[in-house]
């Protein structure tokens, strides 16, 4: 099994295949550039690569890859202590890139663009690690997750007939590239089909051209406010939006500026993209689309048992397939194949057997007089607001509810009555906030992730 055909020397030579923060590298140079980083790393143990989007971290990334070597991204916001652990977890015995100096001591290999070798490099074993990706963080300190080079085949294969994609194509993507969504789907994605990959920096404020567009809900819902950008993807083929649901706001806004439907797609970094709409298909508004060819899912209630397709019942998904990690680090026997994984993800599936994802098991409930009220309900009906920029919805607690719902929002010249009398008229008189905090900007993770363990302690 080939893994990424384009590093082998398939495919016709372009001069623009990899494009990141506007310098670009033709595919004879980048598979040179790769193959001299192969050279140099081939044998190692595990090696770390630094996440910020340059044509350095990417031609680092992918001679990891080249060599059968795992591939540990590092966020690139996240602090000292969380690179030390990350490092000393994953088992990295070298650093590919600048000299950081905080790299746990790690031996240094510097990538160097004018360095270019035609060393043929033997595939690795489909079942090897090709990458250690860790885990958002939303809920607990992140853990790192091992992907095998066949799971990430498998997922791509089976996206590349969902999303009709081809060799024509031109992906413009603005996911992380530490991220499985980034790195996998974006990167890795185009040069296995062999199409041309161009990086978004997240604070651009225009796009270059392309037909395929794979972003995040943030930097779809900052694009939705840009009209004279949105209305430039006009020409393009498909919208991908992945990472977390998109609100059915933002995604309204973009079809009546785009024309297109944001095709939604679902996966975590255990899992990678296990449900999408397919390409040219319309998905009803909030909907993740169904499984992909292969991967099973079940939804579970409290009591374990499948809730009812009627889109109302919530439970929790699981999922089964060939695009499963292979297990976590230092957590001793990998994952079996065929055992289920539980994602901490809620959701409902519709009769037409359409997925919508509703948030996550703990963090994302919140419990008032018996009743469990799902925070990503109410947070899209706030985001449905044209003044909201960001929402988030936790329970707090109450002398006399237990929980509370408590939202903190991200907005500019609105009152906390006004987002009440908002949500109640979409949702029952029980799911309106009853704290409304306006905030500057929400607490993240290193990854990027909303981190709501903090917002319930500020209260």
């Amino acid at each position: 099994m080939t893994l990424l055909p384009a590093l082998r020397g398939f495919g016709a030579d372009r001069a623009d295949a990899v494009r990141v923060a506007g310098r670009t590298l033709s595919s004879e140079a980048l598979l040179g550039c790769v193959n001299a980083v192969a050279d140099r790393i081939r044998g190692a143990g595990a090696v770390a690569v630094d996440g910020t989007p340059t044509l350095e971290t990417v031609v680092g990334m992918l001679g990891a890859l080249h060599a059968g070597v795992p591939l540990v991204p590092l966020p690139p916001d996240a602090d000292e202590r969380e690179r030390r652990r990350i490092l000393r977890q994953s088992g990295a015995t070298l650093f590919l890139g600048r000299d950081l100096p905080d790299t746990h001591r790690l031996p240094t290999v510097p990538v160097d663009l004018r360095q270019r070798s035609s060393t043929r490099h033997p595939e690795p074993s489909p079942g090897t690690d090709a990458v250690i990706l860790y885990t958002g963080g939303a809920g607990g300190p992140p853990r790192g997750v091992r992907i095998s080079r066949r799971a990430i085949a498998a997922d791509l294969d089976l996206l590349t007939q969902a999303w009709r994609w081809c060799e024509d194509d031109v992906v413009v993507q603005g996911a992380p590239l530490f991220r499985a969504y980034g790195l996998v789907v974006g990167l890795l994605g185009a040069l296995r089909v062999g199409s041309r990959f161009v990086h978004l920096d997240r604070h651009a404020a225009a796009g270059p051209v392309g037909t395929m567009y794979l972003a995040m809900p943030e930097q779809w819902a900052r694009i939705a406010l840009n009209s004279r950008w949105a209305r430039s993807l006009t020409a393009a083929r498909v919208l991908i939006s992945a990472d977390a649901p998109l609100p059915s706001a933002v995604a309204e806004r973009l079809r009546l500026l785009t024309s297109h439907s944001p095709v939604q797609a679902y996966g975590t970094t255990e899992t990678l993209i296990a449900l999408t709409g397919r390409a040219d298909d319309r998905t009803a508004a909030g909907a993740v689309g169904t499984p992909l060819p292969g991967v099973q899912t079940r939804v579970l209630d409290r009591e374990a048992r499948p809730v009812p397709a009627d889109g109302e019942s919530v439970g929790e998904l699981s999922v089964c397939g060939p695009t499963l990690f292979s297990g976590y680090v230092g957590a001793g026997q990998g994952f079996p194949a065929g055992r289920w994984h539980a994602t901490g993800d809620l959701a409902s599936v519709a009769a037409d057997g359409s997925y919508r994802i509703i948030g996550r098991c703990g963090l994302d409930v919140v419990h008032s007089r018996g009743r469990r009220m799902h925070a990503g309900q109410i947070e899209e009906a706030l985001l449905s607001h044209p003044g909201v920029r960001e929402a988030a919805v936790v329970g707090t607690p109450h002398h006399a509810l237990g929980e509370q719902v408590t939202a903190y929002v991200v907005a500019e010249g609105l009152t906390a009555q006004v987002l009440i009398d908002h949500v109640g008229r979409y949702l029952s008189a029980c799911q309106r906030p009853r704290r409304v905090h306006f905030v500057d900007e929400l607490p993240r993770s290193a990854h990027g992730r909303i981190r709501k363990s903090l917002l319930i302690a500020a209260g």
